[in-house]
């Protein structure tokens, strides 16, 4: 089986990464169950809000996989100029 030192973006990431990455999740959540409610209730200001916060989280989200790139390059650079 050989290498079984598997690390995830989660035990490397920055502690940016990971507030954004739970900060975009958290708000893709609420909007979902805005969303949800929103439908049951009919109303669609709140429908429109969901849609606002998912979107926003996505936008967070895709910010945190910036982040994220951006510190694995460093790292990598980092590791080749030794």
């Amino acid at each position: 089986m050989g290498n079984t030192s598997f690390t995830t973006p989660w035990d490397t990431g920055s502690q940016t990464y990971r507030r954004l990455l739970l900060t975009g999740m958290a708000l893709i959540g609420v909007g979902v169950l805005l969303a949800i409610v929103g439908a049951v209730a009919q109303m669609l200001p709140v429908s429109w809000a969901a849609l606002s916060l998912i979107g926003a989280g996505l936008v967070v989200h895709v910010c945190a996989q910036v982040i994220r790139f951006r510190d694995a390059r460093r790292r990598e650079r980092a590791r080749t100029q030794r």
